[in-house]
């Protein structure tokens, strides 16, 4: 009886580098040297993560002066024990453009279906979504590629393949040469805080949605617009009713031009400072509208009030337009519109797309992210001091900035 550990299979990869090994060490002769020689090929490299980037990064101007690279890597761990990463970095050519490790890392990744607890380890078999911010400082030009290398540690090395600690490569990506598009605001007056939007950690920028087979990330830009008070409250009174919120019914306007796809207006309010519960899939989004923006972009308006939609689907609109009224109908917990740019007419079903606005003042930004949560309390926002109001035009706002727009007509 031949021993058990004779009796198994070669995995491919163990295979593979005994038959090289048997061609590399047989008795036949160099080839002479008037024969034309084998082209070398590279030699294939064990890697225990593999992945790519979900989209191709568009560059896109934002309010802090900086050009921003936003996507996201998923990554999977192919090995029988888990892969611990410590540092991933981001370079173009022989330049680092974003390392992130330890904690810093740990913040940016959620193992897939898991996004409220932050890791860097991921379990065998697993995957992880890495959210990447790629700045570039004052005017100097994106880069055309970005290639990504990830130091881990493996808790079952593979002797003489894997080794306990390695640095590989993963999940090269093509930087688009496309253009934000630039609109005209959605609003129209002072004190429009941008929240959960680009590019920390918001609820919009974790979005990942399985959907018709694949992920898609259709919030990547997308914003939550709520007006503040004067002293930068969200409402005043009783935050479960609707009259609390000063700006609940705030007209809405088109963004640019371009046709109606889908109207939505039959879904009640819901009851401020309560999150609903048990919403299908297709009221998520409220009463809404869909307008093709034409070059494969359309505009998304969510979370409208009820009966206040003015377009009809087939409608050519202009911008500054207005399409309806600030509510808070689907997966609201507060009246705000939800808007985004996206390459598709799903709003779940598409990716996010950036866009730059023509112009508005930018006059404030809330201190830190946590700092919104007191608005939900009563309390004011803590501001960023010092702040410099300035005018802006052809950029993105970025999560915290509160902002004045005035709506061409």
């Amino acid at each position: 009886m031949a021993p058990r550990a004779l009796s198994r299979l070669l995995p491919l990869s163990a295979a593979l580098l005994t038959a090289a090994t048997v061609a590399a060490c047989g008795g036949s002769s160099p080839a002479p040297e008037s024969e034309t020689a084998t082209p070398t090929v590279p030699p294939a490299v064990a890697t225990p993560l593999v992945g790519s980037a979900v989209a191709e990064p568009i560059p896109v101007a934002a309010t802090d002066g900086r050009t921003h690279l936003v996507y996201e890597l998923l990554l999977t761990n192919t090995l029988s024990g888990n892969a611990t990463l410590n540092s991933l970095t981001a370079r173009a050519g022989d330049r680092n453009l974003l390392t992130l490790a330890g904690d810093n890392l740990k913040y940016w990744t959620r193992a897939l279906g898991n996004n409220d607890v932050p890791t860097n380890v991921l379990a065998p078999g697993q995957s992880a979504i890495v959210w990447l911010d790629v700045v570039i400082d004052g005017g100097a030009a994106p880069p055309t590629d970005i290639t990504h290398s990830v130091d881990l540690n493996v808790s079952k090395p593979f002797p003489g393949v894997v080794p306990p600690r390695l640095t590989q490569d993963v999940a090269p990506v093509t930087v688009s040469d496309a253009k934000p598009i630039s609109i005209a605001p959605p609003l129209d007056g002072p004190n429009w805080l941008s929240a959960n939007s680009c590019c920390d950690m918001t609820a919009h920028r974790m979005a990942v949605n399985p959907m018709n087979g694949q992920l898609w990330m259709s919030e990547r830009f997308a914003i939550d617009y709520v007006q503040l008070t004067d002293d930068h409250r969200l409402f005043t009174g009783d935050p479960t009713k609707l009259a609390s919120y000063a700006y609940f019914g705030t007209p809405i306007h088109a963004v640019g031009s371009g046709k109606v796809i889908t109207v939505v207006d039959n879904l009640p309010e819901q009851v401020p400072s309560k999150t609903p519960v048990g919403l299908p899939l297709e009221q998520y989004g409220g009463n809404h509208v869909v307008q093709d923006l034409g070059d494969g972009k359309y505009a998304f308006y969510a979370h409208l009030k009820p009966g206040s939609i003015t377009v009809k689907e087939g409608d050519e609109l202009t911008a500054g337009q207005q399409i309806a009224e600030m509510g808070n109908s689907g997966n609201s917990d507060a009246p705000h519109l939800h808007f985004h740019v996206m390459d598709g007419p799903h709003p779940l079903a598409s990716n996010g797309l950036p866009f730059v606005f023509d112009s508005f003042r930018l006059d404030q930004r809330v201190a830190s992210l946590s700092g919104l949560d007191r608005l939900f309390t009563g309390q004011p926002a803590p501001l960023q001091p010092g702040f410099a109001v300035r005018d802006e035009t052809e950029v993105t706002p970025l999560v915290l900035d509160i902002m004045n727009y005035a709506v061409a007509q």
